[in-house]
């Protein structure tokens, strides 16, 4: 059998469970994939307790992320064989190819063979982190050498991405964090300065780093009341990518500011690229090359065992973490028994 996450009513990590369900076999154009380790983000707390984009159809499997090893292909499937070692870029709907299990069926344009000097957790946290803050800043914003760009969220795993992306590019990385806690953590990551928004004047702090003139770029999952600043903090012609919505609450947004400063303001999810075959592919060449030359290397906060999922995701609605978290899924030899 094979064991597979899943959960039969929305709600906190508490309705997670390890079930025991027949080892699939690949359709056409399907990659079955033996896990050893998953990636962990936002978008699976919020799908568990369905509050996002799409809803759970019940029983719900969950999961974006993995890395392990091709089990099996389905008809036209090329370029991938049994033993491959693989990730998988979150390009399905969670409905559709639930991730976190043991063994999962995966698309096969999903599939992609990562730097082989990443381990397997390594590997389960890149495409989601990278490819989010890649298409942000250099598909939709065309980021440059010099800019600066303000980071909200910085010590989450797409935060740190976008540091090392910025940073990648010649551009000036300016780390938003509530409190000054993970200052020297985030300036060890990278960032080229670091504002403790609860304990400083952002707009204050953006125009003194800026010498006045203000950031070409904010990368902001957070929305709510905290955008206000960031727009006052914006130069003009800057953009603004909203990728997240981690506060509810209603945003007062200066129309003024937006409109005499020629702001762009635009939400973006990872989607966009991966669900555009040319786009997909030029994203991947570009965090590829970012990994091999060691520009970008995946943070890990911690890695939780298999059997401790419902752990991880706590982990996660915490907030305490610096970087991704990742559960390791053992090898078993009876596991497709």
């Amino acid at each position: 059998m094979n064991r597979v996450v899943r959960f039969h009513r929305t709600g906190g990590p508490e309705v997670l469970s390890l079930e025991d369900v027949p080892v699939p076999a690949p359709a056409p154009d399907e990659v079955l994939l033996r896990t050893r380790a998953l990636g962990l983000n936002r978008a699976e707390s919020m799908f568990r307790r369905g509050q996002y984009g799409i809803d759970p159809v019940f029983p719900s499997g969950i999961g974006y992320e993995a890395a392990g090893e091709v089990e099996a292909v389905g008809d036209n499937v090329t370029g991938l064989a049994p033993g491959d070692a693989v990730s998988v870029v979150p390009a399905f709907p969670m409905t559709e190819y639930p991730v976190h299990g043991e063994h999962v069926l995966v698309p096969a344009r999903a599939v992609v063979a990562h730097p082989e000097h990443l381990s397997f957790e390594e590997a389960a946290s890149v495409w989601m982190m990278y490819i989010t803050a890649y298409g942000g800043l250099i598909d939709f914003a065309r980021l440059k050498e010099g800019e600066t760009v303000l980071i909200p969220a910085a010590s989450s795993s797409v935060g740190l991405a976008a540091i090392q992306i910025a940073r990648m590019v010649g551009a000036r990385a300016v780390a938003l964090t509530r409190t000054g806690a993970k200052r020297r953590q985030l300036l060890e990551a990278g960032a080229d300065a670091v504002i403790a928004t609860a304990e400083e004047d952002v707009v204050a702090r953006v125009r003194e780093l800026t010498g006045g003139k203000g950031a070409e770029l904010v990368f902001d999952p957070v929305g709510g009341p905290a955008l206000a600043d960031l727009v006052t903090a914006a130069a003009p012609g800057a953009t603004i990518v909203l990728y997240g919505l981690l506060d509810p609450a209603p945003t007062p947004l200066d129309t003024g500011a937006v409109l005499f400063k020629g702001l762009t303001l635009r939400g973006f999810t990872l989607f966009e690229i991966t669900t555009d075959d040319t786009r997909l592919r030029k994203a991947v060449d570009f965090v590829r090359e970012g990994l091999v030359a060691g520009h970008l290397t995946p943070v890990i906060d911690r890695a939780f065992p298999f059997d401790a999922i419902a752990d991880a995701h706590r982990h996660l609605e915490a907030g305490g973490q610096v970087g991704k978290i990742v559960v390791t899924v053992a090898p078993s030899d009876d596991a497709a028994s």
